[in-house]
């Protein structure tokens, strides 16, 4: 891949980054993936879903075979590590209080990643209120934080940031009625000095450019893409208007 992913992060902000779910079984991933390469995407996130190890690595070969955008793995949990990505991160649900994704998910992933060349972005993972219990609420068996609990979610960013996290990301979940609260988002931004993601329930151009406003430094989108593809073009163009800026 060349230059690590976080450094193009930190070089090139804002990034655009679509999220695709394997269990989501995309009918043509051929030409979905090629839609999302020349949307003006900075990468591409797989992961999220339950799949098991041999399918998840199969997934990203056959990815990776498609773009030329490096890909970079979102967890669901331990086993969904493939050498065909460029990166993964390192996710910690340091939002919640369950063990489980707080450190034992990591420490049985810890020596399979370690026998690969991915690149490690270290990541605090947040989960807020979406309006709707998402999958990750139900999986991880954790609480997301309110949405006005603003003042919380800094917290617990800061936390992550003194713990030697090198992203923030801020969830609502997959499928989420709701976005994160573009006040929190701002706040939050004010308050660390890392880069921070947004995602969950982003459906427009127009929000994703609200999130950019308030400081996200970058923007997972994915189900309304897997729905409406022709809207990766749209969300490229908000994020290289931001990078010209």
């Amino acid at each position: 891949m060349g230059k690590s992913f976080y450094s193009y992060v930190i070089e090139n902000s804002p990034v655009f980054l679509p999220l695709i779910d394997p269990n989501n079984r995309i009918e043509n991933l051929f030409f979905y993936v090629n839609q999302l390469t020349t949307s003006g995407a900075d990468g591409i996130l797989v992961g999220g879903s339950f799949l098991a190890e041999r399918e998840f690595n199969e997934f990203v070969k056959k990815v990776k075979q498609y773009t030329s955008l490096p890909i970079i793995i979102f967890p669901g949990n331990s086993i969904q590590i493939s050498p065909f990505a460029d990166g993964i991160l390192f996710l910690s649900l340091i939002s919640g209080r369950n063990p489980q994704y707080l450190i034992e998910e990591q420490v049985r992933a810890a020596p399979i990643v370690k026998k690969t060349t991915l690149e490690i972005i270290p990541t605090g993972y947040i989960l807020i209120e979406g309006g709707s219990f998402t999958s990750v609420e139900f999986m991880s068996n954790t609480l997301p934080i309110p949405r006005e609990k603003i003042e919380l979610a800094k917290y617990h960013a800061l936390a992550g940031e003194y713990l030697g996290m090198k992203l923030i990301y801020l969830d609502a979940g997959s499928g989420a009625e709701k976005t994160v609260p573009n006040e929190m988002i701002k706040e939050v931004k004010n308050y660390i000095s890392i880069p921070l993601i947004v995602g969950g329930g982003i459906k427009s151009p127009e929000e994703m450019r609200e999130k950019l406003e308030k400081g996200a430094n970058g923007i997972v989108i994915g189900n309304i893409l897997e729905e409406k593809p022709e809207l990766a073009k749209e969300f490229g163009k908000v994020v290289q208007d931001f990078k010209k800026k």
